[in-house]
């Protein structure tokens, strides 16, 4: 059993790449914490800082709530489990799995009963003969895994284990990782760019940007209530719907956002009419998640959207259409702006925000909004079809124009 702490962890490359930016997080005793986040945001880089692999160019590491980051990658009882297996090809199964023991002087007789063991529970006991050539993607994935249970780590840094793999085997491992790591009770520490990896594995969830730590908490917590812009598009299928709005707030009565040429009305008895209030007058953006829409024939002014079928996607099992809603669309991802950092701003911050922001082609990329509905499998839609969506008030995010969430006590 082990807790990992990251205390203002930064990474500078020699040529001067920030690949982790002041993260602080902790990992509790036998949590699985997933690292999520695309390609060079940072997650592989702050493994190697905790397995000992990469120095921190500022901050402390505390394995156990001891000072770790001088110890040596021996010394730090951590195994790692890397994308592409590392396993020696010249090794049979059994080699493999138990050469870390080998290293550390175990009996051979032990060696022989935690690698018979190990190699039962994930399946591969009869494969114990085989060389790594002679065995699938899955099988080898199984074997490093072993490699690294039967070392019976305080850590476990498990870096994309499943990416090299297809769907349906991902799938099938993910849930294996999941049960087998929460048997085991070890601490982990699990990199991935895959959403619904993380969703799975995750006890919590640690998302980053460009080397900055957007969110962190439960998958129910991170998708349900976002902390920033791009953590909500980041997470979900289809991905949510992200609306430039104009606020106009009517005291002790609504607030409106003004989307496009439509209105959806936030109640006054709403907790986050009073934070929405302190925009009147400015965008923001309104996040929409498909489960919030629902096709209706009629429905209450400021609760209703309508919009034309622009085109459908059928998926077996549902449908998604399309509407054009008359509004525009905020893309998240801005590849020329600074990851942002969640944080309240005082109101005269925001109007500096907007003066420096002009509209065209501002912070964020605007396009006409195409607004994602899930229907039934198949339904007889024609498009060009008018139709009219009932808005689940409640299920709304906010964001201002940084990208950072916009409700007082968020989490």
């Amino acid at each position: 059993m082990s807790t990992v702490g990251l205390k203002s962890i930064t990474k500078t490359f020699p040529d001067g790449t920030i690949a982790v930016d002041n993260v602080s997080l902790d990992v509790r005793d036998g949590e699985v914490l997933v690292l999520l986040g695309p390609s060079g945001c940072g997650k592989s880089t702050l493994l190697r800082i905790v397995a000992g692999l990469e120095d921190p160019t500022s901050g402390e590491l505390f394995i156990d709530g001891a000072p770790a980051s001088d110890l040596p990658p021996r010394e730090r009882q951590v195994a790692m489990v890397f994308q592409d297996y590392a396993l020696y090809p010249h090794l049979t199964v059994a080699g493999n799995m138990s050469f870390p023991l080998q290293l550390a002087g175990v009996d051979p007789a032990e060696q022989a009963e935690r690698v018979a063991g190990v190699a039962s529970a994930l399946g591969i006991g009869e494969l114990l003969h085989r060389k790594p050539h002679q065995l699938s993607g899955g099988q080898r994935q199984r074997v490093a895994m072993g490699r690294a249970i039967v070392r019976r780590p305080r850590l476990f840094l498990m870096d994309e284990p499943l990416s090299s793999l297809d769907s349906g085997l991902r799938a099938e491992l993910r849930a294996e990782i999941s049960a087998m790591v929460r048997e085991l009770g070890i601490t982990t520490l699990y990199v991935t760019h895959d959403q619904a990896e993380a969703l799975t594995v995750a006890d919590r969830v640690a998302i980053l940007r460009r080397g900055v730590l957007q969110d962190l908490g439960t998958p129910s917590e991170v998708y349900s209530r976002p902390a920033t812009m791009y953590v909500a598009a980041l997470l979900g299928t289809p991905k949510i719907n992200l609306l430039e709005a104009v606020v106009h707030a009517h005291l002790d009565s609504r607030v409106a956002l003004r989307i496009g040429e439509q209105e959806l009305d936030v109640p006054w008895a709403d907790h986050r009419a009073r934070a929405l209030a302190r925009y009147h007058g400015e965008r923001i953006v309104v996040g929409i998640r498909s489960e919030a829409l629902t096709p209706v024939a009629e429905g209450p002014v400021g609760a209703t959207l309508r919009g034309r079928v622009r085109y459908v996607e059928h998926h077996g099992h549902e449908t998604l259409a399309y509407l054009d809603i008359g509004a525009f669309a905020v893309q998240a991802d801005d590849p020329g702006g600074p990851a942002v950092m969640p944080q309240p701003k005082r109101w005269w911050q925001r109007r500096a925000a907007q003066v420096s922001t002009p509209a065209e082609p501002g912070r964020h990329q605007r396009k006409p909004a195409e607004l994602a509905v899930r229907l039934a499998a198949y339904p007889a839609l024609v498009t060009g079809e008018p139709m009219t969506i009932g808005v689940a008030l409640g299920q709304l995010h906010f964001f201002d124009w940084s990208g950072t969430r916009i409700d007082s006590g968020w989490r």
